[in-house]
């Protein structure tokens, strides 16, 4: 079998092809035929010497991917040979806080999935949503996850409430979707009339071009009569701004940022009286509860791209450079 390899800070030029032989299962593990696999914001920053969780040497790259089970195990009983399954991300976190004894994590301190064949524990996979590609279901363990755990993790979202969400990266695109599914009225940020124009169309209330308006919270308080926003999803670190859109007592989750946060204003915060949430992802019981939602709507993710296995190399690029407008696939089929 052929996996794609990449060092922590080894940058893109650390991307490397190898030859494996195919594993066999444990007694409690699935091997899994990959058959999709997408890339997310992790990938870039452990290329770039940036991610903050331990990261093994020459690992398997990728925690996303989607693939069919081919041999189980003596002792599984949760998957049979044929289930189209997916990876957790983090394989022991199954529910409750995060904590870094449960930190073990695909494409990080452990191998990854951008590779033709994985043994991974029954516990540490899930089924795919039935209406789902195997390409539109290799997006959701990373990015979908973390928007499903900042919407509903902490406070829990009421529909009718109103979300905000910056940007058009894919934590704020399934943000949006999710929270329209959940209903939420949702207002988003976009750097562009044309990105706007597409978050309209994924079902976006009210978008703000944040190029135009830097102080968009101000205009988040005028479209909700000057009381805020009961949730942000703010994936940028603009953290000072979210609490000014933000309504007393509501709750922003703190995903990441971009270029450096900000110091927070600790009169904005003690005012706010809101609840700031660092995001790590989410756990297993999220991803359950997140596929529910998905297959009950029907929803499918945003791919922007789907780049052939043997082009891995040029996926990575193209998500270097910025991409485009959704997710980043790498497809296995031929």
């Amino acid at each position: 079998m052929k996996s794609y390899h990449l060092r922590y800070g080894g940058g893109l030029e650390s991307l490397r092809l190898r030859e494996h032989a195919v594993p066999e299962p444990g007694s409690t593990e699935v091997l899994v035929r990959m058959r999709a696999n997408s890339l997310s914001s992790r990938e870039l920053n452990i290329l770039r010497g940036r991610y903050p969780l331990p990261v093994g040497d020459d690992i398997i790259a990728a925690s996303d991917g989607a693939g069919e089970v081919v041999a189980v195990g003596s002792a599984v009983d949760r998957f049979q040979v044929g289930d189209r399954v997916m990876g957790v991300v983090f394989q022991r976190w199954f529910d409750g806080r995060f904590d870094f004894a449960r930190a073990d994590q695909l494409g990080g301190s452990l191998d990854g999935l951008l590779t033709e064949y994985a043994v991974l524990d029954q516990e540490g996979v899930v089924p795919i949503p039935g209406h789902l590609t195997y390409e539109e279901a290799a997006t959701l363990p990373c990015v979908a996850v973390t928007a499903w755990n900042a919407l509903v993790g902490g406070q829990g979202l009421v529909p009718g409430e109103h979300v905000l969400t910056l940007g058009s990266g894919g934590v704020s695109l399934f943000a949006l979707q999710l929270a329209k599914v959940l209903g939420a009225r949702v207002i988003a940020t976009a750097g562009s009339d044309e990105k706007a124009a597409r978050l309209t169309e994924l079902g976006a209330d009210a978008v703000i071009n944040h190029t135009i308006t830097p102080d968009w919270a101000k205009q988040v308080r005028e479209l909700t009569d000057g009381r805020g926003v009961d949730h942000v999803v703010d994936v940028a670190g603009s953290l000072n701004e979210s609490l000014r859109a933000v309504a007393t007592g509501g709750e922003i989750a703190f995903v990441g940022s971009l270029g450096g946060a900000d110091p927070i204003d600790a009169r904005l915060l003690f005012t706010s009286a809101a609840t700031l949430r660092p995001i790590a992802l989410g756990h297993r019981a999220h991803f359950e509860a997140m596929n529910e939602a998905i297959a009950q709507a029907e929803l499918h993710p945003v791919i922007d791209r789907v780049f052939p296995f043997d082009e891995t190399t040029a996926a990575f690029r193209y998500y270097f450079d910025g991409g485009g407008f959704g997710k980043i696939v790498i497809t296995h089929s031929t």
